[in-house]
């Protein structure tokens, strides 16, 4: 069981947030997948959920997004096709960047 605590924080990032659907006035992203993330700072400030997530993904064309919340594990390789956008605690977003 001294893994218990540890199992817990890793299950704590997989937890989802729900809100309204993404934005359909957002374009897919192109098939290259290369992030850019100026264009989804608008989102900044704005209370995270999944949707927020993909509308954040698709406007910064992004392959992939994740949410990385305070105390979650996550891995730290950089990839050019994934947009990370951060939450502090009360689930608001501080910051949209990619890697």
């Amino acid at each position: 069981m001294r893994y218990a605590p540890a199992l817990l924080a890793l299950l704590a990032g997989c937890t989802t947030l729900t809100d309204t659907p993404p934005d359909p006035n957002v374009p897919e992203p192109t098939p290259s997948g290369r992030c850019d993330a100026a264009p989804a700072q608008g989102l900044i400030g704005k209370r995270g959920s999944d949707a927020l997530a993909e509308t954040a993904r698709r406007s910064a064309g992004a392959g992939i997004v994740r949410t990385l919340r305070p105390g979650a594990m996550v891995t730290m390789e950089y990839r050019v096709d994934r947009l990370n956008v951060v939450v502090d605690e009360k689930g608001m977003v501080t910051a949209i960047r990619c890697g």
